[in-house]
């Protein structure tokens, strides 16, 4: 079974009639998401598919940004959520935070906004450094990728940061700070995202309050539609996906739908950091490093020597074979950089780490859930071809899961090699007995 993603002028049509339908079914504003986040309609087609009801639980152990939570609690349906990135596991908890007055939310925000635009105007329209311009720590620069937003815009942010700080109503505050995330990465920085998130042709300057203002109004529109269905309960945790939090209690949960990362090298948190930076959840080396720590390791630069999830996939045939031609294949083509040499390992760790993941799940879910993993293949270790749907439903069987099929999702094409690569859903089904 293919799902093909809704086209842009099918989007557009779909958008201008949002008003005609039921909460559950109008689409919701990009408030924020990860730009590898998967579609809505995907996990409606699994809620579906699973026979999900208001009396059922749901948990996406990877929840990212949220889109598993937020369809859930459209459709009425009491969902949690696990993420470790503090900027995405708050993306998850404000998104599905729907009892704001939208309207108050309006107000504020102008007078937010008022109030930024009277400092800017006695700072002067080109503060310089050292005499009005704001500026990062420097700790907290460095994390950034360079050029990623220029000194105007980045002053002008920083302002507005300010008088989100001192004129704080509490109601507002999370909504009107994501919607300063979204401006930071789509409209105000001079980020593109590719297969890698990149730096384009530096903006001199960038209409902030406006850009701000807008995302907000977006936010105030969605919350207006949203409101009925603001009951269902949704709880969501920064915590270790490999050792789910204590607060989730056993036999809890009746599915899960979730996506976790692929192994590759996109580094997750360079696609988050200019917002996580600028609004102060990460702010040097040192915490970037704890962050990472917390992840499941599913590229080469959150890898560490203390790391043990590879003894995970010890037992694991098809994960040592892949992992050996990795490394047959460096060597062959006498590759000697740091990461290079660390191909083979990390393949290990990701799917060692799945292996963690999955024993641990079995605590808290009841017997009978059902399951669906979204994963991709991936070939970027020098070429190398990583079935990662075979791959993890081999470990899933393994661990005493049933593998109900795998559903091919979509293809693309690889950068490198210019494969067609599978995505694909993992379905599995808990059957009960000891964990």
């Amino acid at each position: 079974m293919t799902f093909q993603l809704t086209s842009r002028p099918a989007q557009r049509r779909r958008n201008a009639d949002r008003n005609k339908l039921a909460p559950e079914d109008r689409p919701v504003h990009d408030w924020y998401r990860f730009v590898l986040s998967f579609p809505p309609h995907l996990v409606r087609h699994y809620v579906d598919q699973f026979r999900l009801t208001p009396e059922h639980r749901v948990l996406d152990p990877f929840c990212g940004t949220g889109t598993t939570l937020v369809e859930c609690k459209k459709l009425g349906i009491p969902s949690v959520g696990v993420e470790a990135h503090p900027m995405a596991s708050f993306a998850s908890r404000v998104k599905t935070e729907w009892e704001v007055d939208p309207d108050g939310l309006l107000r504020h925000a102008e007078s937010v906004a008022d109030a930024t635009r009277a400092r800017l105007r006695r700072l002067g329209e080109r503060p310089q450094a050292g005499n009005g311009m704001r500026v990062l720590p420097v700790e907290a620069a460095r994390l950034l990728l360079k050029d990623s937003i220029s000194p105007v815009p980045l002053h002008k942010s920083l302002v507005l940061l300010d008088q989100l700080g001192e004129l704080a109503d509490e109601e507002f505050r999370a909504h009107e700070l994501l919607a300063l995330a979204t401006s930071l990465v789509t409209d105000i920085g001079n980020l593109h995202f590719g297969p890698e998130v990149g730096v384009r042709g530096a903006k001199d300057d960038a209409p902030v309050i406006n850009c701000w203002m807008k995302r907000v109004r977006g936010i105030a529109e969605d919350l207006r539609s949203l409101r009925p269905t603001h009951g269902t309960p949704v709880a969501v945790y920064q915590d270790d996906s490999r050792d789910l939090p204590r607060g989730l209690e056993r036999e809890s949960v009746d599915a899960v739908i979730t996506s976790p990362p692929y192994p590759n090298e996109k580094d997750y948190t360079r696609t988050t950091r200019l917002e996580s930076v600028i609004l102060g959840f990460v702010r040097d080396r040192e915490e970037l490093r704890n962050l990472k720590q917390g992840l499941l390791r599913s590229n080469t630069r959150n890898v560490y020597k203390a790391d043990e999830d590879d003894q995970w996939a010890e037992e694991f045939d098809e994960v040592q074979r892949v992992a050996s031609e990795i490394e047959r294949r460096r060597v062959e083509l006498g590759k000697t950089s740091g990461f290079e040499r660390l191909y083979h390992r990390v393949t290990k760790l990701y799917f060692g780490g799945m292996a963690r993941h999955l024993e641990e799940l079995k605590a808290v879910l009841r017997p009978g859930a059902r399951l669906a993993y979204v994963v991709g293949d991936q070939a970027s270790y020098l070429r190398v071809m990583i079935r990662t749907g075979r791959i993890l439903a081999d470990i899933a069987q393994s661990l005493g899961y049933e593998v109900l099929g795998v559903d091919l999702f979509r293809t693309r094409l690889a950068t490198a090699t210019r494969q067609q690569l599978r995505e694909e859903v993992v379905l599995l089904r808990w059957p009960g007995g000891s964990a």
